[in-house]
């Protein structure tokens, strides 16, 4: 309740200063350094502090080699929210939010392939020792280059310690200064590991401090807007707005409606519903900006509820639904099984005289896939070919799911080899509709294997999913055969990997196991999963106290057998004195000079 009250705070505050200043001249960011916000009651103030940067399927696999693409050789890595580990319910791919912010480069100079491998075999050697590695950095006579620094930067992403230490590396070499591109992906690694300070360290430097042009652009705030939004930390990711401003940017409704569509995409819809009404009058209602928050309850949250609420204040105050409006409700329906809500508003939209784009035909495709209506799915996609829209990969997708999960393999198969010979590149999303269904290891390493061959690479979200999948079943050798292959071949393991994997272990009695992969995942800054931290701290305390326990067990022994020894002695002793007093006498008494002896 504090933290709604709070939160709501934060909003009035925003509108009390939208109202007042956003309308004024630029404010001048004269003395500006790394700004950590704070925020005492209703209102809120900048500070300026500056801190040191210290398959094998149950059916053909030749399917999988019928088509004439050519497919390329380092495809790209694509990036994922560090929370999600399932696609989405209707095949939509979703665009990487950061702008590509940290993806790596189709390298096609071999030269930069090979330093790209010199200085990624260093990092993978270091172990655990950063200043052995960066002196092998020093010492290594490596040119760098632009598009180095951004492929090595994806390439450990899931590392901000590594990270940093070669961005800062690579800035002191000379005939080489870092763009806007390597500020930009060093920033959204930090913003992703929370590291928000040197973030905003690195801003103040692309400033210039006078020595150079200035390097901040919209793109770079709204990076840091998108990772507070990630981590739910609304009231910094609106002081971050606030910082248009200071840098002399335009604070339109674009950008308006950017802090929206960045709240909405990391869960955060109450709060840009109730931001967005706030701000009313600075900036007014539009169809768009209502858009934002429908899309948010149907695509993000899944609220058919709250979705047809958006829906009815859209018409209660004229604004005309259009072809987006009605996508995001369609698809929100698809997710939720109403095969009869999706046909209607599909008649209804072309009552009203919209016509269907791409997106509301992957939604109405996917419901009828879903309901197991296929034939009628495929001849849909028929008619919005007759339409001119040509379907994509997306589309494939929202066919090629519903298909898996009701386990009709041959139909799914012949959608994938239609798609092939279309020339379309199946995504890591249609994979993982396949790896999903199957229901062996050999098949699973199989199917890894014909990926990799047609140019997809697995992803980090391809992993969980599988590491999660062998866990229940208790195959564990192929779990850490999976996990030295994230290390090795993929970017490394992320929060989400190492929360799953630690799962793993512990509902499977591992607990050493899970402790050991617990205190790895402490030790890279990451943080543990709240549940899994508890049980794993309760189990460390009562391992402590078992061990304790039998070591005063032990102890208690040892003193117990002592004590039986020395009475043991003792009673001995007593026995045979007791034994003496009771026995015959046998010696003889032997006479001699005079006296008496016993005899020897």
């Amino acid at each position: 309740m504090w933290g709604t009250r709070f939160t709501r705070s934060k909003l009035y505050a925003f509108s009390v200063f939208a109202n007042t200043h956003l309308k004024t001249k630029h404010l001048k960011p004269t003395h500006y350094q790394n700004p950590i916000f704070e925020t005492v009651g209703t209102t809120t103030r900048t500070i300026a502090i500056t801190k040191p940067l210290n398959f094998c399927f149950p059916f053909q696999l030749s399917s999988f080699f019928t088509s004439n693409i050519d497919f390329p050789s380092e495809p790209k890595v694509e990036n994922f929210d560090e929370n999600s580990d399932n696609d989405n319910d209707d095949g939509e791919d979703t665009e990487d939010f950061d702008g590509n912010s940290v993806n790596g480069l189709s390298l096609s100079n071999e030269g930069t392939i090979q330093d790209v491998k010199g200085i990624m075999d260093i990092i993978h050697k270091r172990g655990s020792n950063y200043v052995e590695m960066k002196n092998k950095l020093e010492l290594c006579g490596i040119r760098v280059s632009s598009e180095l620094v951004v492929e090595v930067l994806s390439r450990v992403r899931n590392d901000w310690e590594v990270a940093f230490m070669f961005f800062l590396w690579a800035g002191k070499q000379p005939g080489y200064a870092h763009s806007l591109r390597e500020y930009h992906s060093m920033i959204s690694i930090l913003g992703k590991m929370r590291k928000f300070d040197t973030a905003w360290g690195l801003i103040d430097e692309m400033r210039g401090a006078g020595a150079g042009p200035c390097l901040v652009t919209p793109q770079t705030l709204l990076i840091m807007i998108r990772r507070y939004c990630a981590v739910h930390d609304v009231g910094k990711a609106i002081n971050t707005f606030y910082a248009y401003k200071k840098f002399k940017f335009d604070a339109g409704i674009e950008e308006f409606q950017s802090l929206l569509s960045a709240l909405c995409r990391y869960k955060n819809v109450q709060d840009a519903e109730h931001l967005m009404f706030c701000n009313k009058d600075v900036f007014p209602f539009n169809t768009k900006s209502f858009n934002i928050i429908l899309n948010g309850w149907c695509n993000v949250i899944g609220s058919p509820r709250e979705a047809e609420r958006v829906w009815r204040e859209m018409s209660k105050r004229g604004f005309r639904h259009d072809v987006v409006s009605y996508a995001s409700v369609m698809s929100c329906y698809s997710k939720a099984c109403n095969l009869n809500k999706v046909l209607k508003l599909f008649t209804q939209m072309k009552l009203m005289g919209i016509e269907p784009d791409r997106k509301v035909y992957n939604a109405v495709i996917h419901a009828l896939a879903k309901a197991r209506h296929v034939k009628e799915a495929i001849n849909l996609l028929k008619t919005m070919e007759e339409k001119g829209i040509a379907p994509n990969v997306v589309t494939y997708n929202s066919l090629i799911k519903p298909l898996c999960k009701a386990r009709k393999i041959d139909e799914a198969r012949q959608v994938f080899d239609e798609m092939l010979q279309r020339d379309l590149s199946p995504t890591i999303r249609t994979y993982h509709s396949f790896l999903r269904i199957l229901r062996n290891g050999e098949e699973v390493f199989e199917l890894l294997e014909k990926m990799r061959k047609l140019g997809c690479q697995p992803t980090n979200d391809t992993y969980i999913m599988l590491i999660r999948k062998f866990s229940r079943w208790c195959q564990f050798d192929n779990v850490f055969k999976l996990w030295n292959e994230v290390t090795e071949k993929g970017v490394g393991p992320d929060r989400s990997s190492y929360i799953v994997l630690i799962h793993g272990l512990f509902l499977n009695g591992k607990l050493d196991e899970a402790y050991k992969y617990y205190m790895e995942m402490k030790e890279k800054q990451l943080l543990p999963e709240p549940k899994i931290d508890v049980m794993l701290q309760d189990w460390v305390s009562g391992k402590q106290f078992a061990e304790r326990q039998m070591a005063d067990l032990k102890n208690n022994q040892l003193l117990d057998n002592q004590l039986d020894n020395q009475i043991g002695v003792e009673s001995k002793k007593f026995d045979q004195e007791k034994d003496f007093l009771k026995q015959p006498e046998t010696r003889r008494v032997v006479r001699e000079r005079g006296f008496s002896f016993w005899e020897q």
